[in-house]
């Protein structure tokens, strides 16, 4: 298996984490998406949205997406939850992480770490969207380990991805403390704390 991606992606970084924690082997193929190299004809046939991550596995096959591509790597395994009801509650954090977090969280590090603007340039609207998903996660990590269950899942990988870096977007984790409880749990539950 081939992942081509960019490991200051979160969302690369997600796919990373899971082949790491169960041990499932891969190649690394670096992806400059800031030269481009997510534009070309070759990577275009792969995925035509030129977005990484993207898998290609032995067999020719490839998938794109980075919530679809751990959900598919992670079948079978304790990542997933074997209740339905509590793996549909994953599935509810990784839609959520996509449409609510990741838009907001990470775009605003993607303008200060890709782009190298300052905190002030940021888009007010993803800012205070991004507080929102943040003040969401600690409201509710108030009251639980892990966002599913009380075992690590997807979602906590999902939602791991950018919200620990989300200091680097302009983000003070220090107002959120269940949510900084929570990342070193998460972090060592995965085996990524060091």
């Amino acid at each position: 298996m081939q992942i081509y991606g960019d490991t200051k992606s979160g969302n690369c970084l997600k796919v990373k984490w899971v082949c790491d924690h169960l041990a499932l082997p891969y190649d690394w193929i670096a992806v400059d998406i800031m030269t481009g190299e997510s534009r070309t004809p070759a990577f275009l046939a792969m995925n035509g949205a030129g977005q990484v991550p993207v898998v290609r596995f032995d067999d020719g096959r490839t998938l794109a997406q980075s919530n679809a591509i751990i959900r598919y790597l992670a079948r079978g395994s304790a990542l997933i939850p074997s209740d339905p009801f509590d793996a549909a509650k994953m599935d509810e954090w990784l839609f959520w992480e996509q449409y609510s977090h990741e838009p907001y969280v990470a775009v605003c590090r993607f303008q200060m770490v890709y782009l190298g603007r300052s905190r002030d340039e940021r888009d007010p609207d993803k800012v205070r969207r991004g507080e929102a998903a943040l003040a969401r996660m600690e409201e509710h990590l108030q009251k639980h380990r892990f966002l599913a269950t009380d075992a690590v899942s997807l979602a906590d990988v999902a939602l791991l991805a950018y919200t620990r870096v989300a200091h680097e977007g302009g983000f003070d984790l220090a107002a959120y403390p269940a949510v900084q409880r929570w990342i070193r749990e998460a972090e060592q539950a995965l085996g990524l704390a060091g």
